[in-house]
């Protein structure tokens, strides 16, 4: 019996899983697009700082390759490894963010230090933040799975561990990547069973207290105002959103053409990095805009369904991993492409991919890559566990169908519908009695 075990096991061994082509396809078309755009939107930008006219695109496509080789060396890692080292990632989480305020490696821009300086390049912190922390919070979720519903402390630790980080964030300060922080934790406690009436107390508190912190300083509460009424002041505080709208307006149904925006020449600030998606409007119009759109409402709801699937084959922790990438690339295009079109005050957050930006297009890239391997490990369960119930509804000679050893499989009596019967998942390596 152990022989067979064993040659089972090195069947299922030999089984490979496949990333998902939809995933893949999406991935690859945002670099491309990020790429094009990159490059026709930072030539007005170079002139201003008196560098070649391909300085910026340049770069882009730099951190991109080291992004995809961060990309290709994830896919490859098994999920396992990484669980197993979740308390570590926090560990790094909290260096990370102590380390911008260290004198000569934290690196002030603008009034803020959010960079730390690895000499070539600026790094920012909090993007590499983002990643570690969705997966400690997936492995959290899943060790902590049956308490996180019934108990008040399962539930308030991830939540002090977020208030913990977002503190340090807003010390920096950067208020749009606290909030999202704090969405990501909400959404993947939500998605990870929390008992609903218990999150309603730490959501009444939190909110009278981020908008307390949003109103403290006066140039975020600037930034409120010239939102809601951006032509009152059209060359000061008001400056950045009637330029972007300008564009969005000019670009009509189909554009003005890839490289005849007249915004991105030294008009709209920021326009290859924060407000990118203006200059797409402007040179694609209504129509790319929309393309735009459905590239990243593919993105979210194609891992998503991956999460969803995961879950369901009891694969808690590679689920959890899909469901909070899902909610970092929907929320973060989100609040950028609402900022763009003056729907949402400004956050200082970039367009995933597609804005220029050294330590964002790593990050993604990274978390693109370990989305990727959650696809592939659970194309090859899929295929393991058809393959167990293929060789399970084929009894050898001699031996009853009913004598079946692999639980949830054809042949099972105890198996049913209900979803917290176990679901059958390949046993490598394990020996029946």
């Amino acid at each position: 019996m152990n022989d067979s075990a064993a040659r089972q096991a090195t069947r299922l061994d030999a089984i490979h899983g496949r990333y998902d082509p939809w995933l893949l396809a999406v991935s690859c078309a945002l670099a491309c697009v990020g790429l094009v755009m990159v490059g026709s939107a930072s030539i007005g930008v170079a002139d201003g700082h008196d560098v070649g006219p391909f300085y910026f695109l340049t770069r882009h496509a730099v951190f991109l390759a080291i992004g995809l080789v961060a990309a290709v060396w994830l896919m490859r890692t098994e999920l396992k490894t990484i669980e197993q080292h979740n308390q570590l990632l926090l560990l790094v989480c909290l260096a990370l963010l102590l380390a911008v305020f260290v004198p000569g490696i934290g690196k002030s821009v603008n009034g803020a230090r959010r960079w730390l300086n690895l000499g070539v390049s600026n790094f920012q912190a909090v993007e590499a933040v983002k990643l570690l922390y969705i997966l400690w919070l997936a492995s959290y979720l899943k060790r902590f799975s049956e308490d996180i519903s019934a108990t008040w402390l399962a539930m308030l630790k991830p939540i002090g561990v977020a208030v913990v980080l977002v503190a340090m964030l807003l010390m920096q300060p950067d208020f749009g990547s606290s909030s999202l922080i704090l969405a990501i934790t909400a959404g993947m406690l939500v998605l990870g069973g929390v008992n609903m009436p218990r999150m309603f107390g730490p959501v009444l508190i939190g909110l009278p207290v981020l908008a307390i912190v949003a109103i403290a300083e006066p140039y975020r509460v600037s930034r409120l105002t010239s939102f809601l009424n951006p032509w009152a002041d059209p060359f000061k505080t008001g400056y950045q959103l009637t330029n972007a709208l300008m564009a969005v307006g000019r670009g009509e149904w189909l554009g003005v053409g890839l490289g005849a925006s007249v915004q991105k020449l030294s008009y709209l600030p920021e326009a290859h990095t924060d407000f990118i998606l203006a200059v797409i409007a402007e040179e694609f119009g209504f129509l790319g805009v929309c393309l735009v759109v459905g590239l990243y409402a593919l993105l979210a709801g194609r891992a998503f369904w991956i999460g969803l699937k995961c879950v369901e084959m009891r694969r808690h922790f590679s689920g959890y991993i899909a469901f909070g990438i899902a909610l970092w690339m929907s929320l973060q295009s989100f609040v950028s492409i609402g900022v763009n079109l003056g729907l949402l005050p400004t956050k200082g957050l970039t367009l995933p991919m597609i804005s220029y930006g050294g330590s964002s297009v790593i990050m993604t890239c990274a978390a693109l890559g370990v989305l990727l391997r959650v696809s592939y490990e659970l194309d090859r369960a899929q295929r393991q566990v058809a393959r167990l119930r293929n060789e399970a509804a084929q009894p050898s000679a001699g031996v009853p169908a009913t004598a079946n050893p692999l639980p949830g499989v054809a042949g099972d009596p105890a198996r049913g519908t209900s979803r917290l019967r176990q679901r059958a998942e390949p046993s490598l390596g394990r020996t029946t009695a």
